[in-house]
């Protein structure tokens, strides 16, 4: 078909305000007001000023209460444990009202933070939309994350809780989390007024008396009591999580995400950009330490009324490169993102393709690459084995969701090895010299966003505007810095 790309993005630069209010409609909320941005508030300006709404209740309620109770809402897949578990949109909104019980219970409120320590559980996901419910602001840490790390995090976001698992399990070794997090503790000059603890059966914890509280028994009781928790009204401008980028140089950034932006943006994502229907498989084989897990594991497919597939492996060696065709033909997943990485990784193992062979693919219809360069020998190669159409994506922590893709809910637009093809609607994307001057096509320079930055993208960074401005948006006045080079061609 032909893509509806250029008129879409022209629909957003004729009336940036009317796109999103009209894509903002997606969305349930409390209250709304005729003020869809306010360019005098915050950096560059918010998004949905004085609207009001709840995160999880998007994910999950009303799916309960319009017709999706049954359907399949989250599905783990570990093959380092060997084990599954599948949780309906009904049975995750009880685990989440039951783990909001349990964090209201010790007195965690709109506003809080919850630093998550977790591996790929599905504790992690729950944990996630147990804080969104109530209001409180979650930080997400990759649970490979050692002890400093850690430390520097809590001081940073001064989390009144700790949720953590007793382990992470990588091929051949169990990772004893417990000990990770009571030195973290020990190191930050902010100490957290309790940690929870999921105790997994391969390994468990040593609790620490009057602090520490077992997870999984607490989540028990509350679910036994049929214990229900109302979602908590927040604004559209409040806060949903801090994600810390890595911060191999220094203080890490503590990324802001608002709750409104976010789920207008992802919601827009999923059919525009992904081409994925509600009731649909999508997995995004990622971390949710990393903002893919938060934005396409956990929040934009359910958003979407999808199912999310949660995965704990490797894309080798979990048992062997066959692994992801086997989540894929077993729980029929319509579409794959991932890292180039991995599919580098699967290629050096299975460089014929005679495991993609063993599996049923026939649902299959789309991978998604994104996290660095997807290299032209990879992608060219995925497109012969699998047949499907394979889409390089750029974005960032910082942004949420994709700059410049490939809509394939549009209509899909020709691939270029090497170019991530387009800028979404919001994104007004230039290519400027370092004084600032735009250059031609074809011609290297400083990737810039004109501002303001779509609905989604950080407002700013957690207790430190004037970095968030230093960093983002000091050296290229009137724009923000992506800090990545690159050239625009003359297809734009």
């Amino acid at each position: 078909m032909a893509s509806r790309y250029h008129e879409v993005y022209q629909d957003w630069k004729d009336d940036p305000q009317g796109f999103w209010k009209a894509a903002a409609a997606e969305i349930d909320w409390i209250s709304t007001s005729d003020t869809v941005f306010d360019p005098d508030l915050g950096q560059f300006g918010r998004w949905y000023p004085d609207w009001e709404r709840n995160t999880c209740y998007n994910c999950l309620d009303r799916h309960v209460q319009r017709g999706r109770p049954g359907q399949p809402a989250l599905i783990h897949d570990s093959p380092i444990t060997g084990r599954q578990a599948t949780y309906t949109f009904e049975e995750l909104l009880d685990e989440v009202e039951a783990f909001s019980a349990v964090l209201a219970d010790k007195g965690l409120e709109k506003g809080d933070r919850a630093l998550i320590y977790m591996p790929m559980i599905p504790q992690a996901v729950m944990a996630m939309l147990a804080c969104a419910r109530l209001g409180v602001i979650h930080s997400v840490v990759f649970g490979g994350f050692a002890a400093n790390e850690l430390a520097t995090r809590i001081d940073d976001a001064s989390p009144k809780t700790i949720i953590a698992a007793s382990c992470g399990i990588e091929p051949g070794r169990v990772i004893a989390y417990k000990p990770l997090v009571d030195q973290a503790i020990e190191l930050s000059v902010h100490k957290p007024d309790s940690c929870f603890v999921f105790q997994r059966e391969e390994l468990e914890a040593e609790m620490t008396e009057g602090r520490d509280h077992d997870l999984g028994r607490l989540m028990d009781e509350a679910r036994a009591a049929g214990r229900s928790v109302a979602p908590v009204p927040v604004k559209a401008t409040d806060a949903l999580y801090i994600l810390y980028t890595s911060g191999t140089t220094g203080q890490p950034k503590g990324v802001v995400r608002d709750n409104g932006g976010h789920m207008v943006a992802l919601k827009w994502s999923m059919s525009n950009l992904y081409d994925i229907q509600p009731g649909e498989v999508f997995w995004a084989a990622s971390d949710v330490g990393w903002v893919v897990g938060h934005s396409y594991i956990c929040y934009a497919p359910l958003l979407h009324g999808c199912t999310t597939v949660l995965f704990e492996g490797k894309p080798v060696g979990t048992p062997d490169a066959g692994v992801f065709w086997r989540v894929i033909s077993e729980h029929n997943v319509v579409s794959l993102f991932t890292a180039p990485t991995a599919f580098r990784a699967i290629r050096k193992e299975d460089p014929e393709g005679e495991l993609i062979r063993k599996y049923d693919l026939s649902q299959f219809r789309s991978l998604f690459l994104a996290g660095e360069r997807a290299d032209p020998e990879t992608v060219n190669w995925a497109i012969d084995q699998l047949q499907v159409p394979v889409i390089d994506h750029w974005w960032q922590t910082e942004t949420g969701w994709c700059i410049v893709g490939n809509p394939i809910g549009l209509g899909q637009l020709p691939v270029k090895p090497g170019s991530p093809t387009v800028p979404m609607p919001g994104y007004d994307v230039q290519v400027l010299d370092d004084a600032g001057h735009p250059l031609g096509a074809n011609t290297l320079g400083n990737i810039v966003v004109k501002l303001p930055l779509p609905p989604s993208v950080l407002p700013t960074l957690w207790n430190a505007d004037q970095r968030f401005f230093d960093s983002y948006l000091a050296e290229f006045p009137g724009y923000y810095k992506t800090s990545d080079a690159g050239s625009i061609d003359e297809d734009g």
